[in-house]
């Protein structure tokens, strides 16, 4: 008895999210305020106002860029206004932070602009197993965000899911 094979997974109405598709094309440098400062220590304006100037911005044309210091120096305000100022003719997106801020503030940006509306009453899986660092941050935010149109999600692959959270059935009387 040969029966033909069923891809039960496709005709399960299950819908797949992976957020990897959503992960910036553009490259992410990170600027190190640490390499400006007198003894890794120290602002000194001056120097640091010629340093920036010197610098050469064309290099994130087109990239993203985390501005932060890896040292514990005491940075004044200004210091990140003037690299963003510097860098901003050239830079896609620039933000405070190191690499892993940098995610998690793309994420939560691109996640709270989307319609989630047409989610109604739908089986939602959230792709696991990533091979981009999306935060754990962006998976929490995107549950939170399906679950008042949902009507399960799961979280994995559709063949091997968790379930997260499922709307109690409506009991008509």
């Amino acid at each position: 008895m040969d029966k033909p094979l069923v891809n039960r997974v496709a005709n399960s109405g299950l819908i797949t999210l992976n957020l990897e598709e959503d992960f910036p094309k553009a490259e992410l440098y990170i600027f190190d305020l640490k390499d400006y400062l007198y003894m890794e220590l120290v602002l000194k304006e001056k120097e640091f106002r010629a340093a920036l100037k010197e610098h050469d911005w064309s290099q994130y044309e087109g990239k993203n860029l985390a501005v932060y210091c890896s040292t514990d120096a005491i940075i004044p305000v200004w210091a990140y206004m003037l690299v963003s100022t510097y860098a901003e003719p050239f830079a896609e997106k620039i933000i405070f932070g190191d690499a892993d801020q940098f995610y998690k503030i793309w994420y939560s940006e691109i996640l709270n602009n989307k319609k989630y509306e047409q989610y109604e009453g739908k089986r939602i899986v959230i792709k696991g197993c990533s091979n981009k660092p999306v935060p754990a941050s962006a998976y929490m935010e995107l549950a939170r965000l399906l679950r008042p149109f949902a009507q399960s999600i799961m979280y994995g692959e559709p063949c091997s899911t968790v379930p997260i959270f499922k709307r109690p059935r409506k009991i008509n009387k």
